[in-house]
C-alpha cells in the first residue's frame, strides 16, 4: 500500500512569520506616516520625503532587529547543543535514560521507551536529544540571514504600496485614498498569510485590518491636531 504524502505547513513558519510581520509593518507604518503628515496639511513633496524616509528606515530597522533577535536565538541553540554534546560524552547511559523517560512521559511503556531511545541514539544521539529534549529541529531552527532578508524585503514591498498612491492620488483625496487602499492591502495580506499557514482566513483578515485601522486613525488624528495647532 502506498502512503499518501501529507502536506504540513509548520515548515513555513520561520519565513512566513518574518514575511507577514515585515509586510504588515511596512503597510501600517508607512501609511500611518503618510496620513499623519498629510493630515498636518503638508505638501505632496514633504509627504513623499517622509514616506520614502520611513520606507528606508523601516526596512533597515526590520532587517537589523530581526537579525539580532534570531541570532540570539541561534546562539542559544548552539550553546545548548554544545552543552548537550558534552553531557553525552560524560555519561551517555544517563542521557539515554533521560531520553527514555521523555518518551515514557509521552505514553510509551518504559521498556519500549528505552529501546526507542537506544536505537535513536545509536543513529544520531545529539540529534535525538536536540529534537526531543531541547525542542530544536530543522523545521524551527533559527536562520538569522533568512529572517532579516525576508523582513526587510517584505517591509519594503508593503511600504511601497501606500507610497505609490502619493504619486497618483489627488492631494485633496490623499487621506481617503491611502486609508482605503491600505486597509485593502492589509486585508489581502491577512487572507494570504492565513491561507498559506492553513488557518482561518476571515480571522486573519479581521485581525490585521483592525489594528491597521487603529494605527492609521490615531496617527492621522495626531497629525491633524498638530497641524491645526501650528497653523
Amino acid at each position: 500500500m502506498k502512503l499518501n504524502d501529507e502536506q504540513h505547513r509548520i515548515n513555513r513558519i520561520a519565513w512566513l512569520r518574518a514575511a507577514v510581520l515585515g509586510a504588515n509593518d511596512g503597510i501600517v507604518s508607512t501609511s500611518s506616516l503618510i496620513l499623519g503628515v498629510a493630515a498636518a496639511h503638508a505638501g505632496r513633496n514633504n509627504i513623499l520625503v517622509a514616506g520614502v524616509a520611513g520606507l528606508v528606515a523601516g526596512a533597515m530597522s526590520m532587517a537589523a532587529g530581526e537579525y539580532v533577535s534570531v541570532s540570539s536565538q541561534a546562539d542559544t541553540e548552539t550553546a545548548d547543543l554544545a552543552r548537550e554534546s558534552l553531557e553525552l560524552k560524560a555519561n551517555i547511559e544517563l542521557e539515554r535514560e533521560e531520553l527514555a523517560k521523555i518518551y515514557a512521559g509521552r505514553g510509551l511503556d518504559l521498556a519500549l521507551a528505552r529501546q526507542v531511545a537506544e536505537q535513536l541514539m545509536a543513529h544520531d544521539a545529539l540529534g535525538a536529544h536536540a529534537r526531543d529534549e531541547l525542542g530544536i529541529s530543522e523545521t524551527v531552527t533559527a536562520r538569522p540571514v533568512q529572517a532579516a532578508l525576508a523582513s526587510a524585503g517584505s517591509f519594503s514591498v508593503g511600504a511601497v504600496l501606500p507610497l505609490l498612491l502619493v504619486f497618483v492620488a489627488p492631494l485633496d483625496m490623499l487621506i481617503p485614498s491611502v486609508s482605503g487602499a491600505s486597509l485593502l492591502f492589509l486585508a489581502l495580506l491577512g487572507a494570504l498569510a492565513a491561507s498559506t499557514g492553513g488557518s482561518n482566513v476571515w480571522k486573519g483578515v479581521a485581525r490585521v485590518t483592525f489594528w491597521g485601522a487603529l494605527a492609521m486613525g490615531v496617527t492621522a488624528g495626531i497629525g491633524a491636531l498638530f497641524g491645526t495647532s501650528v497653523s
